[in-house]
């Protein structure tokens, strides 16, 4: 199949960047956001255990100082990541290697949209694993208000584009 050009269609895949596609100092803004509904911030505080009330009993919340339930802080942290993942780590991520300098300054509520923007932060290429680099990521999470709602520094292994391709290509047989 060709197109009037007579060019044969291209083969395009959605992926993050490779580490050697990261500049320091590039900051990333994720689109689109994501409005955290009731519903949302139920099913996340049940599946992961987490009883505190501040999250689950509407009366209890409205006697607190916030006057209202809080989105669950690593439901946050959770989305802040996950809204990174598409432009900046998918199929180009070895590991996550931690999570660290973690804050939530100011709290999220139901219905509040959390927008997320990246910060390359550092780069280095991994000394034990060839084709292979250590990225630092600064993500900052925002509500629809501008108000910064969580921040966290994210340390990632990643492919380089090259190491990748060449191990996408070996046979399966030969990788032991």
């Amino acid at each position: 199949m060709t197109d009037s050009a007579g060019r044969a269609p291209r083969r395009i895949e959605q992926r993050g960047l490779y580490f050697d596609e990261l500049v320091e100092g590039d900051v990333f803004v994720h689109q689109p956001g994501r409005t955290l509904t009731e519903a949302d911030n139920v099913l996340f505080t049940t599946l992961t255990m987490n009883t505190q009330a501040l999250h689950l009993d509407a009366a209890y919340a409205e006697q607190q100082p916030f006057g209202q339930r809080l989105i669950n802080s690593m439901m946050t942290l959770s989305v802040m990541v996950g809204q990174s993942v598409g432009q900046l780590t998918q199929g180009t991520l070895v590991a996550q290697l931690g999570l660290q300098d973690i804050a939530f300054p100011h709290p999220l509520f139901h219905g509040d949209t959390l927008t997320t923007h990246t910060e390359v932060v550092s780069l280095r290429a991994s000394s034990s694993r060839p084709g292979q680099g250590i990225a630092t990521l600064a993500h900052t999470g925002f509500n629809q208000h501008g108000d910064v709602v969580a921040k966290a520094s994210r340390v990632c292994l990643m492919w380089t584009e090259a190491a990748h391709a060449a191990a996408v290509s070996e046979p399966a047989s030969s990788k032991g």
